[in-house]
């Protein structure tokens, strides 16, 4: 969203910014997701749409920037961060910082704003510190950093060294200065995808996947009431045409909610068996399918215990994971996940991995991928499970399986997305694509 178009759909609002600083006293304090925050975040779901696109872009901008707005932020302060009262103060700041730094908001209405809305949350006792700190930062302007100074700047540093150590420096410095960027929306069609880009006002990917700018209610977009689409990153949308020609086929999809690569299953013709342990998830997943006009299967379970009544012809394990590659999104993730979660994950895939082999028929297709960008996540995993003696050998991808996606085809016949790639199409999630064959 273009600075003027992300200051008009702000304007002057002060409930849009209680709505942003409510969402940000929720991901920082009660360490809730933006996903899970939004659900629950003051006045938020009461904003227009457009408001509330201004909402997703200022949060969005202060939790990609938070280290670099906080560097400069502890300059002009005489305290540490953690001696402000109340906590929340700092998201005031944050929130002021972002519309004058990086949004384009006028000056005067940056610094209006921020002061008004710390004394519409009861602080005015702080209204003149804010002001005083608004003011001088206006005069001063912000400090310039290149994108890639700024991404590092604002990577956490257990992600830079996993980085740095998986893909070197100039490649680590790509992925951070993308995951500074702006989201598109990603849109998978059941069939004529030109048709709907029309309609739609979106471009057609190399892959055949939708992509336009976010914005708008995405219930009130043509298409969507009768199940035309559904959203869907186009890293995320590769997995399930690995496996071919599924039609009549059996496939588990383990982990599946909320079920994009379900519905695209389900379209081509497959037996899908959806699994996913979260009931909640799970009715999710239902709603998704319904709307969509699509008949599957689901079972609340653990996919690390779960076997189905027969073997099967094929499973695609879109396991979970840090979710390191949809940072641009999803930048909550730069501020709630840490290498203990990791250390996790890799225990729970392994878990996955070992019981999805075993549901396979022989010759039976097993697709595994993750959204990490971290090696562990995803390539150690699929030489792990390659290495514990399984009846299960790699079926590489072929550069003429996906020619728009050469650059994503790595030696050893995986796909590896990162941030950097696609850079005229506005980028890609990272994302991690294995695939292999019971014998």
């Amino acid at each position: 969203m273009p600075p003027e178009t992300a200051q008009e759909a702000g304007g002057d609002g002060l409930a849009a910014r209680q709505a942003a600083f409510s969402l940000l006293n929720e991901i920082f304090f009660r360490r809730r997701s933006f996903d899970e925050a939004m659900t629950g975040a003051q006045g938020f779901g009461d904003l227009p749409a457009r408001d509330r696109a201004f909402v997703r872009l200022l949060v969005a901008t202060v939790l990609k920037r938070t280290r670099q707005m906080d560097a400069v932020l502890a300059h002009f302060l005489h305290e540490p961060f953690d001696a402000l009262k109340p906590a929340g103060l700092i998201n005031v700041f944050r929130l002021g910082i972002a519309q004058l730094a990086f949004l384009g908001t006028p000056q005067h209405a940056a610094v209006n704003t921020t002061v008004e809305l710390a004394a519409a949350e009861g602080i005015a006792h702080q209204k003149a510190l804010v002001n005083a700190v608004m003011r001088r930062l206006a005069r001063e302007g912000f400090p310039e950093m290149s994108d890639r100074d700024a991404g590092r700047f604002n990577t956490p540093e257990w992600l830079w060294n996993a980085w740095m150590k998986d893909y070197g420096v100039e490649t680590a410095l790509d992925i951070a200065a993308a995951n500074l960027g702006e989201a598109s929306l990603d849109i998978s069609v059941k069939s004529d995808p030109r048709h709907w880009a029309e309609k739609l006002g979106a471009t057609v990917l190399p892959t055949g996947t939708l992509r336009k700018p976010l914005g708008g209610f995405i219930p009130d977009m043509p298409g969507y009431a009768e199940g035309a689409w559904w959203i869907q990153n186009a890293a995320a949308a590769l997995p399930a045409k690995l496996l071919g020609d599924v039609k009549d086929k059996t496939v588990v999809d383990l982990c599946a909610a909320p079920g994009g690569k379900t519905a695209q299953l389900a379209e081509a013709g497959a037996k899908v068996i959806a699994i996913d342990r979260s009931a909640q998830r799970v009715v999710r997943l239902k709603e998704n399918m319904q709307r969509l006009r699509l008949d599957v299967e689901t079972v609340i379970a653990d996919g690390a215990t779960w076997r189905p009544p027969a073997s099967i012809d094929a499973v695609l394990l879109d396991a979970p994971c840090t979710a390191t590659g949809t940072i641009r999104h999803q930048p909550d993730i730069l501020h709630l996940k840490e290498p203990k979660d990791q250390e996790k994950l890799v225990a729970l895939q392994r878990r996955l991995l070992r019981n999805a082999v075993e549901m396979l028929k022989p010759g039976g297709m097993l697709i595994y991928c993750t959204c990490s960008i971290q090696k562990a996540e995803s390539e150690d995993q699929a030489e792990w499970v390659l290495s514990q003696g399984l009846p299960l050998q790699r079926t590489p991808v072929t550069h003429n399986e996906i020619p728009e996606l050469l650059e994503m085809v790595t030696e050893r016949g995986e796909i590896r997305c990162l941030p950097g790639h696609w850079r005229d199409f506005n980028g890609i999630d990272g994302f991690f694509v294995a695939r292999f064959a019971r014998v």
